[in-house]
């Protein structure tokens, strides 16, 4: 099955929904990434929140992303030990990323627009969000290879042949 999704859709069906499913792994590719707020029952909490609970209930979490956050992700970021302490969080930060990608146990995955920011993902008025699009798959066919170049990615294969690497914070390889 795959599902378009569009707008503020992509918050209830991929952070409320997709997300909270995770059993095992979940892998966010993201260019931008910004102090995120999401719902959680009749309350907004970051969403570095939502991460640190997946992590502390023993699922792997690897985030992606092209440039170093902003100070309030930061600021936030410090306050979940698991996130900075555990061997389950993973973050890896390179420029060249601009895929946008959420997958969870390798067996369903959003790809479409937003980055992962308020406006594009987040819990924001209708009025005052990103346009966004995007798909949620179940089907093999669009998982196995999107799995494959997301792990190839994260082993560094793409790092060692970078012409950007001398402009790279924190390469891979």
């Amino acid at each position: 099955m795959t599902e378009l999704i569009l707008n503020e859709q992509i918050h209830q069906r991929v952070i409320k929904e997709l997300i909270p499913e995770a059993r095992h792994f979940l892998w966010i590719v993201t260019a931008d990434l910004k102090d995120m707020h999401v719902s959680k029952g009749r309350r907004f909490v970051p969403f570095l929140e939502v991460l640190s609970g997946l992590v502390q209930e023993g699922i792997g979490v690897r985030l992606f992303h092209a440039k170093e956050p902003g100070p309030r992700f930061r600021s936030d970021f410090d306050k979940y030990p698991a996130l900075v302490e555990s061997d389950l969080f993973e973050r890896i930060l390179c420029p060249r990323i601009h895929t946008k990608a959420i997958i969870v146990d390798g067996r369903a995955a959003f790809i479409g627009s937003p980055n992962l920011t308020g406006a594009g993902m987040g819990a924001k008025n209708p009025n005052r969000r990103n346009f966004e699009a995007g798909f949620i798959t179940d089907e093999k066919d669009h998982l196995s290879p999107l799995l494959e170049w997301i792990d190839t990615l994260y082993l560094g294969d793409f790092c060692r042949k970078c012409q950007l690497r001398a402009h790279c914070p924190d390469p891979i390889a």
